[in-house]
This record gives C-alpha cells, sequence and structure tokens, in this order.
C-alpha cells in the first residue's frame, strides 16, 4: 500500500507559528536593531529588554526562515528581511504585518463562526459595531501605519499593473482611493505623455504628498482629497482601482462602476488591479486565503476575471481585458465603448 507523505499537511498546520513567529519579531523592532549593526542574541535581549534564553530562540527560528544570518556568532538582517522588514526602507511592509498580528490574527480565530454566519467577525472579536475600515483610520499613528504597510506592497506590484497594458492613449488617470499613490507615481514614471490624479480621503493625501514629493513625474501629479462613492470624481480618461473591489459586497462595486463608467469619456478605460482567481477556482492559493481574509474583515471577496467581466460590462463598460502579471496582483483593463 502507498501511504501518502504527511508533510504537505504538517506544513499547513505548523504555518501559523512561522508567521507569529515574523510578527512577533517585527513587532519588537528585531530588523530595525539588527539593519546596520549585527549583534549577538545577548546584545538584542539586553537593548529590548527581553529573556536572553527566549531571545536566543526567536532570533534562530527567523535565521532557520531565512530572515536573518549570523557572522562570527551575531546576527544581521538576510537582504529581503532588509528590504521588507526594515522600517526605513521604501519597501517596507511592517505596517501590513503589524496589523495581521494585531487584527487578522484575532479576526481568524473567528473563522468558522465567519463560515457558519457568512459575515465579518470584527465586531465578535473586538466589539467595533461598524466597518472595520473606520478603526484603521481613528488616530493618525493608525492610519499611518496601515497605509505604510499596503505601500510597500504596492510599490513591489504597481510597475507590473501599470505596464499590463498600453497605456499610451490615456491622457490623465484617476487613482480612486490611492493610499500613497503608488500606482499613479508607478504610471506617470512608465508612460511620459500621462498625467496623475491622486484621490483619497482628506485625511490619507498628506501622506500621499510625501511620496509624489519624491517622484521624478511629480510635476504631472495633483492630489485631490474625496470619497469615490459620495464625492464628484475627478476628470479622467482613465480611472483606476487598485485593491478596492475586493473590500466591497456587490451592491457597493455596482455603484460604484456606474459612477466611474458614468464618469468617462467614450474610449475611456478603467485600470483594476487586484488578485484574480482562476476560471476552475483552483489557484492561485494567495488568491482563496485573501478571499477567507476578506469574508473575516471586510464584506467583499476575490473574484476571477469573468465574474468581474459580468460586472464590469453590467455597470456600462465594452471590453474588459485582464493580465495575470505574475506578481502580488494581476491587472484588469475595461475599456467604455
Amino acid at each position: 500500500m502507498n501511504i501518502p507523505d504527511p508533510a504537505p499537511i504538517i506544513d499547513l498546520m505548523e504555518g501559523f507559528r512561522r508567521s507569529k513567529t515574523l510578527f512577533v519579531a517585527v513587532n519588537l523592532g528585531i530588523f530595525d536593531l539588527l539593519a546596520n549593526t549585527p549583534l549577538t542574541s545577548e546584545e538584542v535581549a539586553a537593548r529590548l529588554n527581553t529573556n536572553p534564553d527566549a531571545t536566543n530562540r526567536l532570533l534562530e527560528a527567523c535565521m532557520a526562515l531565512g530572515l536573518l544570518v549570523t557572522a562570527d556568532g551575531k546576527f544581521c538582517n538576510s537582504p529581503a528581511a532588509d528590504t521588507y522588514l526594515r522600517t526605513s526602507s521604501d519597501r517596507a511592509i511592517n505596517g501590513y504585518l503589524l496589523y495581521s498580528n494585531s487584527v487578522l490574527y484575532q479576526l481568524w480565530g473567528n473563522l468558522e463562526d465567519a463560515i457558519r454566519e457568512g459575515t465579518p467577525r470584527w465586531e465578535q472579536t473586538f466589539g467595533w459595531p461598524g466597518p472595520i475600515f473606520e478603526h484603521f483610520f481613528s488616530t493618525p499613528e493608525k492610519m499611518r501605519t496601515f497605509t505604510m504597510g499596503m505601500h510597500g506592497l504596492g510599490v513591489s506590484t504597481s510597475p507590473d499593473v501599470v505596464r499590463a497594458f498600453d497605456l499610451s492613449r490615456f491622457q490623465t488617470m484617476a487613482d480612486l482611493g490611492a493610499a500613497t499613490g503608488h500606482l499613479v507615481i508607478a504610471a506617470c514614471e512608465t508612460w511620459p505623455q500621462l498625467r496623475g490624479i491622486v484621490f483619497d480621503l482628506e485625511k490619507v493625501t498628506a501622506l500621499a504628498r510625501e511620496f509624489v514629493d519624491k517622484s521624478p513625474a511629480s510635476d504631472r501629479i495633483t492630489i485631490l482629497p474625496g470619497d469615490f462613492f459620495t464625492g464628484e470624481l475627478p476628470d479622467a480618461d482613465l480611472y483606476a482601482l487598485g485593491r478596492i473591489l475586493h473590500d466591497w459586497p456587490e451592491h457597493r462595486i455596482r455603484t460604484l462602476l456606474r459612477r466611474i463608467c458614468d464618469k468617462l469619456p467614450s474610449g475611456g478605460a478603467l485600470l483594476i488591479a487586484e488578485k484574480l482567481l482562476t476560471e476552475d477556482r483552483r489557484e492561485p492559493i494567495g488568491a482563496h486565503m485573501q478571499s477567507l481574509s476578506m469574508l473575516i474583515c471586510t464584506e467583499g471577496k476575490e473574484r476571477s476575471l469573468s465574474e468581474y467581466q459580468a460586472l464590469l460590462t453590467e455597470a456600462g463598460f465594452a471590453k474588459v481585458d485582464g493580465k495575470r502579471t505574475g506578481r502580488y496582483l494581476d491587472a484588469i483593463l475595461a475599456t467604455k465603448g
């Protein structure tokens, strides 16, 4: 009898241990501490005021996970950790990891109830009476931490999204819910004829200014405050939605897509950045995990290209194309007839 290898199941069983190890190391500031100065585990423990033996176990675990390396008995960041886990890095995703630790990790503990009832778990987990987004931005510090985490993911994926289609025919791109403006910045730096508009809530736009000002295309990028559900949309022949549609139920999506399509001129388009499920629903794993995450923390989900095509066609778009980028997010271009 050929008995299957249990390794894949054991690997899944232990997966939460690896993620929690990463979360704790980020939360303690280990990767910032080791950014420029290699230290022994005893030196790390002394600076963090943590137990020496426990700290050594954590550092060795991070080494086994490929996050730290050692030389002469001292620990320092691996190249990947120095790029994505050092707070001062332009590509840092620390904010998203801190959110994963303090919010998502708790919400996922109530996944069974979400499956039974089909509803988010923020009230059950935290006692919050309203949508989770209100709590992300409840203080300037929380808003910055979360937004910077999304920025780190964005700067790694936005260049691929804006190159997925030929955008040379468009003159003005308005990114709705643009956060730090990474998608607009990537588009304007890639397509020299393009002018960009960063459109988001007023409390977010000050953070966007920091990144727009650093871009060589800054003279072609405008920042405008507004709400894409209720406010007047800026004039543009290309709109963009990056990781927006997966947050919302279909009745809200229909409202937003109709608003965009009605505002666009003939031949204008909407560029969408989202994870795309395959049509047979088998992959990618990350999209399925994200869809479960949307179940417990928002009112949205991940979709296949055909599902987005149906929503976009209903809203009035005549042509919908999809491209897999091979990165964290895929791209859709919907053109108005």
